[in-house]
């Protein structure tokens, strides 16, 4: 076993086989079965893969989302604002509540506005 250490990052160099596929409903995957006896930490995260012509694979943990927090919030409704400047409204129903959308839409609506009014008329 091998290691390369940069002051950025760290990396361990393994052999094995990597084995790639196909599964049934067309999704690849690639897998790895290393050689060495080795020891690192496991993770399970969301990565961006690369698998290239040649078989080179190269896989990138992706960062974490980071999710905005809700200000207000109604049953099936929410209000929060992101890191980005701008002000997200989120409304979900299931398919079954169709008929009852309008109705719950705008009085959800109705409730979270009359918040924001009553928190800016309170701020100033």
């Amino acid at each position: 076993m091998k290691k390369k250490k940069s002051s950025t990052e760290s990396s361990v160099c393994v052999d094995g086989f990597m084995t790639f596929g196909e599964g049934e409903k067309g999704l690849r995957s690639a897998d790895f079965m290393c050689l060495d006896d080795v020891a690192v930490e496991p993770f399970n995260g969301k990565c961006r893969v690369q698998i290239m012509r040649d078989g080179n694979v190269y896989v990138t943990e992706l960062p974490r989302r980071i999710r905005n927090r809700a200000i207000f919030r109604e049953d099936n409704a929410s209000l929060s604002h992101g890191r980005d400047g701008r002000w997200y409204f989120c409304f979900s129903l299931d398919d079954s509540e169709l008929e009852q959308l309008p109705g719950k839409l705008v009085q959800q609506t109705s409730a979270i506005a009359g918040k924001v009014i009553r928190d800016l008329i309170s701020k100033s």
